[in-house]
């Protein structure tokens, strides 16, 4: 168990790598995404490690908050960069019904 601020210190390392793999798929350096990809993920499977159990207080909480609506956000943009078919998709999805959508996928009116 940590402390509250190697916890948050973790989170920012995160944040700080997602917005890194972001500027590489803006960029198209999708090697440099690949290696990046690593080191995200060992530092997400290592949060339980420092997970301070703890109980935090509201602001520590909206800290909390806010790192992850980055992260999120982050992790929104790349995929729409890495699979711009699905976010094509998924705005179809958002105008219209699924029914309507797969209906115009398979060519029925």
């Amino acid at each position: 168990m940590k402390t509250t601020q190697e916890y948050f210190a973790h989170y920012e390392a995160i944040a700080a790598v997602s917005g890194q793999m972001l500027v590489a798929a803006r960029g198209g350096e999708w090697s440099e995404l690949k290696a990046l990809q690593g080191t995200y993920r060992e530092l997400v499977d290592r949060l339980k490690e420092v997970d301070t159990g703890s109980d935090l207080d509201e602001t520590a909480r909206a800290r909390k908050l806010d790192l992850v609506k980055k992260i999120l956000a982050d992790d929104a943009a790349i995929r729409d960069l890495t699979s711009p078919s699905l976010a094509r998709l998924s705005a179809l999805f958002t105008v219209n019904s699924p029914a309507r959508v797969l209906k115009k996928m398979i060519g029925l009116r």
